[in-house]
């Protein structure tokens, strides 16, 4: 039998990891910056205005990372509660700019119009050391699971619980990069004992819908807001991003809740994952994060403007 090429520099070409090729990969993560420095303190400058809680916290090796929610002071039951989450995976980080660039400049705009819960680091140990996985080589993008073998999806879950079933909106703001293709999935590959099948990086941004409830008219409301900023994400020669098939300029669908994605744990009737292209050299980080902040003012604007059944509210 031929062995199998050599694509990854951890385990053995067809066969998953176990746990010592999980805590030698976990040996091999860098700090690259400080959650307690360039996060928690943007955070804590907008308790003047907002509500901040602490709703769960994770150790590894020894480190305490508190994750914050940003809630509506006046919180309104009768008014449509929207929720806003960012950096589900730590390396993406406009996810997490983003968010915390529409809760210092936007924000104030839906004061008693909405109810918002804005969740924007979910994966502080990820965000220092640029990756995608939690510690334990866990995705928490697939891991918004009943018994969530990930301590950040399992948290936020709690978090949202008493709205899941009645949030109108919820927002996951994410990029595609680069290293996506020359490092995250030819990890997941080894991870998982399969073979590395290499893909195309779109080059703009994107989103992904649900394809249970794909809401054509929201996800495109929210692409044409975004084209404002940056370059929209075509399809390739095959009709597709990323392997799925283009709905609409700029948009795929993927059934959410099945692959345990975050933009699937509410009940709510709209609900999208952004994908911000940062490596482009037709875009900076700077609108790389007023993209998503800027995405996430077009869906709450739809969401307010229509009901859950589409009709103009």
């Amino acid at each position: 039998m031929t062995p199998q090429p050599r694509f990854h520099p951890i385990g053995t070409p067809g066969q998953p990891w176990g746990d010592a090729e999980r805590s030698e990969w976990r040996s091999r993560q860098v700090r690259h910056r400080r959650y307690d420095e360039e996060v928690l303190p943007a955070i804590e400058r907008l308790r003047a205005d907002f509500d901040v809680e602490e709703y769960g916290r994770l150790e590894y090796d020894g480190e305490a990372y508190p994750l914050l929610a940003v809630r509506s002071r006046a919180w309104d039951p009768d008014l449509p509660t929207m929720l806003v989450t960012g950096g589900v995976h730590g390396y993406e980080t406009s996810g997490v700019h983003g968010a915390l660039r529409f809760l210092e400049r936007h924000a104030h705009a839906y004061a008693g119009r909405a109810n918002l819960l804005v969740a924007p680091c979910v994966s502080p140990w990820a965000y220092e050391r640029i990756h995608r996985w939690n510690p334990d080589a866990i995705d928490p993008n697939r891991s918004f699971v009943e018994d969530s073998p990930a301590g950040e999806s399992a948290a936020l879950m709690r978090l949202v619980a008493p709205i899941r079933d009645s949030a109108r909106l919820h927002i996951d703001l994410h990029e595609t990069t680069d290293s996506d293709e020359t490092e995250f999935r030819p990890a997941l590959a080894a991870r998982d004992g399969k073979p590395f099948e290499p893909g195309e990086i779109p080059d703009g941004f994107y989103l992904v819908g649900d394809s249970e409830n794909p809401q054509a008219a929201f996800q495109q409301a929210v692409v044409d807001a975004v084209a404002g900023v940056t370059h929209i994400a075509p399809a390739d020669g095959r009709g597709e991003i990323i392997g799925a098939p283009v709905v609409g300029h700029g948009v795929i669908n993927y059934p959410l809740k099945a692959l345990g994605l975050c933009a699937g744990i509410t009940e709510a009737a709209y609900t999208t994952t952004t994908e911000v292209y940062p490596d482009s050299p037709r875009a900076t980080p700077e609108q790389c994060n007023i993209a998503q902040a800027t995405a996430v003012c077009a869906a709450m604007d739809y969401a307010l403007a229509h009901d859950p059944g589409g009709a103009a509210a």
